[in-house]
């Protein structure tokens, strides 16, 4: 199959196109470096001419509120179009767990409202809701330390490796679609600021990781699980201990 991967140079589209390039599949990498730019629509058009899936990775380069709602909404119009034009038979895009669940966030609002687009469009479409990578433990502590001291909440939450979201995006994209939403997550529930401070200590960072209840995750306030995959979701296997011993 020709399956299209746009953010396909980023951490999960990346190893996307490895794994279907090692399975077969005419891969392509799409991303502004390649001269497809879904914002502005800029080769859009033509990269999906012939292909049987369409992949959507990508992420908005901004976090500020109205930045990354224009980003995903902007996007995904351009690509559903482009997709429903071209007779793309497939459509997966990776989305968050607990999208819905926390309207406070701007970026999970936007995240709301690409889902959105992509099940009314019409088109064949598989939504992958993963929980937080192991691999953006680092960018979590730097965004909630304030004074040297990272102050974060005590939701729950199921970290995952990149590396199994992933697999599971390959996988969906090479058979057949889910038609709804999958949700995946990692293999043990922790807590926000117990996740942060392992991983911390880990690495040698200093830095306290202090219990806050107002302290904020990127805009939201976390009052219990929000960010844990439901009842029914496919749990991978990689455990923070096993991606630490993988050199993380």
């Amino acid at each position: 199959m020709r399956i299209v991967v746009i953010g396909g140079t980023g951490l999960i589209g990346s190893q996307v196109v490895k794994r279907l390039g090692e399975h077969g599949h005419e891969a392509v990498a799409a991303s502004p470096g390649s001269g497809v730019n879904t914002v502005t629509g800029e080769g859009v058009q033509e990269v999906v001419q012939g292909a049987d899936v369409l992949v959507d990775v990508s992420n908005s380069p901004s976090f500020a509120d109205e930045d990354v709602m224009n980003f995903f909404t902007t996007a995904t119009t351009n690509l559903t179009e482009a997709a429903k034009e071209a007779g793309v038979g497939h459509y997966v895009a990776l989305s968050i767990v607990g999208t819905d669940e926390l309207p406070d966030s701007g970026y999970l609002r936007a995240k709301v409202a690409q889902e959105k687009l992509i099940t009314e469009s019409g088109l064949t479409c598989s939504i992958i809701r993963a929980t937080q990578f192991f691999e953006f433990a680092g960018a979590i502590a730097n965004s909630a330390t304030v004074d040297g001291v990272v102050r974060l909440p005590h939701g729950g939450v199921q970290p995952i490796a990149a590396a199994d979201v992933a697999a599971v995006v390959a996988r969906t994209a090479a058979t057949e679609p889910v038609n709804g939403v999958l949700e995946i997550g990692g293999p043990e529930e922790l807590t926000m600021d117990g996740w942060i401070r392992t991983v911390l200590t880990q690495r040698g960072d200093e830095r306290r990781v202090v219990h806050d209840p107002a302290a904020q995750y990127f805009g939201t306030v976390l009052t219990g699980r929000q960010l844990v995959p439901n009842a029914g979701a496919q749990l991978q296997p990689t455990s923070l201990r096993q991606w630490f011993a993988a050199g993380n």
